[in-house]
């Protein structure tokens, strides 16, 4: 199973979406390079700022991508957040990104996902971010009346070879929607990444009992409170 640990980047700190409190002591670069060491072989970075469109941490990323390359073994690592156009795909592509997830422009701006698949498919993974069935974009603060099934379906039209859904949880406390995960995945026929609302071990167990779930993205604050969590991060990057 795959797992990324990740790290939600808002103002150049590590926060949570996992509901935990307070802020995370260490930086960005010691967060990423201490999953590392732990396993870790993937990591995904979510820019919440420029999803927001409230700024950016590019800089910082492109910090931590140069810090996983000079690594002595492979590490895979995923761009979210805010990328929107051709030129912000290949200036992460540039300083070593391996997959670049999009989501707000698949209904925004078709012609701009027309655009970025022409350039850059094998790189793209669309991300579906949904709560209770229905999408929401532009960072969690828009919703829309769109379906979960129907953007993935949309995102299967453009191309996309790979689907991120981000359920997001009524209560930090919910249950992972993973029937909606696995309907979008079968309905498609494309691997799927859950993230979002998995939080335990127990959950992340419970993904190999749903048919085209291929892994898990997990807050990375998670893996410092709940250091069991860490014996998922061994699996090699490929």
């Amino acid at each position: 199973m795959k797992i990324y640990p990740t790290l939600n980047l808002q103002h150049g700190r590590v926060v949570s979406t996992a509901g935990l409190e307070g802020v995370c002591p260490m930086t960005p670069h010691d967060v990423a390079e201490r999953l590392i060491d732990e396993g870790a072989t993937r990591l995904a970075l979510v820019d919440v700022d420029a999803a927001m469109g409230r700024g950016n941490n590019r800089e910082l990323i492109g910090q931590i991508l140069h810090r996983c390359r000079t690594r002595d073994r492979k590490v895979c690592v995923q761009v979210a957040g805010g990328v929107r156009s051709s030129d912000q795909a290949q200036y992460f592509i540039d300083l070593g990104a391996n997959w670049l997830v999009v989501g707000t422009i698949l209904h925004k701006s078709p012609m701009v996902s027309e655009q970025l698949m022409a350039r850059f498919q094998s790189f793209l993974t669309a991300a579906i971010d949904a709560r209770g069935g229905k999408v929401h974009r532009s960072g969690w603060v828009d919703t829309t009346t769109l379906s979960a099934l129907e953007l993935a379906m949309r995102a299967k039209a453009y191309g996309f070879r790979r689907l991120l859904f981000v359920d997001i949880p009524e209560v930090a406390t919910a249950d992972p929607d993973f029937e909606t995960a696995q309907d979008l995945a079968l309905a498609t026929g494309l691997p799927l990444v859950m993230g979002g609302s998995l939080t335990t071990a127990r959950h992340l167990e419970a993904i190999h009992a749903h048919q085209g779930l291929k892994g898990a993205l997990v807050d990375a604050l998670l893996f410092q409170q709940n250091p069991s969590l860490l014996a998922f991060l061994q699996a090699t990057c490929a």
